[in-house]
């Protein structure tokens, strides 16, 4: 009882935590929702109460302290926009001796390569030349450190709490770069078949500082096509709630039915979400996975509600 009480006392102070937080840009590292893992992904994302493997990195931290018996690497490529953006994900869990903390890794990276650099397209003579055509890549990387530590684990309830520590690098060219820093924290509790769950992501505010390096040549072309020079800046993004909660149906012992939702909860300002306005954005997510026997799954989700 004592530790379900915990679970409810954490929940509140995550959801007091933020308030006030509209005034940020939105969809500032939106790349770091896209998702990981096949099986999360199959779901539509509803993850964070019932995720047990090397992705927990990403889903829920708390969650990689069901990874305690041998360590677990989990690896994603996966292609957006036919093919002109590639995302990668790549997790790794080690769990400790004693088998009641975890330690985890997680790489994300999303980029788009070959753009083409027009600025020299025009001589200044006012002739094209194709020639001057270059390309670059603007990419994007988060670097995911994790802790998970076990609070209770017997026939009863388990529950557990952890965190990321996480660094992300921006790059656009030779042009721009941004580092980031920030953390998240999670909390998973399960009670026989009920699986309940909580994640803060970029707790504290999440931060990118921006730097511009442009030449003097891209500086003049820039301000003849009436185009703004970046200067030093730096992004805020707002912490992210997401509330999530499942069930476990099991009709007989070969034979389990998995269902979860999530709610995502933006602070950000108004989103096009199920619920939205100016305070927080909802979206859901649900997902169900078919257990045959432990050595077939079924899965489905839905996700991106209009």
């Amino acid at each position: 009882m004592q530790q379900f009480k915990l679970f409810l006392i954490v929940m509140a102070l995550l959801l007091v935590g933020n308030n006030g937080f509209a005034q940020f840009r939105k969809y500032s590292n939106e790349f770091l929702n896209i998702g990981a893992g096949a099986r999360g992904l199959g779901m539509g994302g509803a993850q964070i109460a019932s995720v047990n493997d090397a992705t927990a990195g990403y889903w829920n931290p708390a969650a990689l302290a069901y990874v305690n018996q041998h360590p677990q690497l989990s690896v994603m490529h996966a292609e957006y926009f036919s093919g002109i953006a590639k995302y990668d994900f790549a997790g790794l869990a080690l769990p400790t001796k004693n088998g009641s903390r975890t330690l985890g890794i997680s790489v994300l990276r999303f980029a788009v390569d070959d753009i083409p650099n027009t600025l020299y397209l025009v001589n200044p003579d006012g002739s094209i030349d194709y020639n001057n055509i270059s390309t670059f890549s603007s990419a994007d990387y988060a670097f995911l450190l994790s802790y998970s530590q076990k609070l209770r684990d017997d026939d009863d309830m388990k529950l557990s709490i952890g965190g990321n520590a996480k660094i992300i690098y921006r790059k656009v060219g030779s042009f721009a770069q941004a580092w980031g820093f920030g953390f998240d924290v999670g909390i998973q509790m399960q009670k026989k078949n009920w699986r309940l769950a909580a994640v803060l992501r970029d707790a504290t505010t999440t931060f990118n500082a921006w730097s511009f390096s442009f030449t003097e040549r891209e500086k003049e072309v820039l301000y003849l096509t009436n185009n703004d020079i970046p200067v030093k800046s730096t992004e805020l993004t707002a912490p992210r709630l997401i509330l999530g909660t499942g069930y476990n149906f099991e009709f007989n012992s070969k034979f389990h039915l998995l269902a979860e939702a999530n709610l995502n909860c933006t602070f950000d300002g108004k989103r096009n979400t199920v619920f939205s306005s100016s305070a927080v954005s909802i979206d859901p997510n649900i997902g169900v996975e078919a257990n045959f026997n432990n050595n077939l799954f079924l899965r489905g989700g839905i996700s991106n509600f209009q």
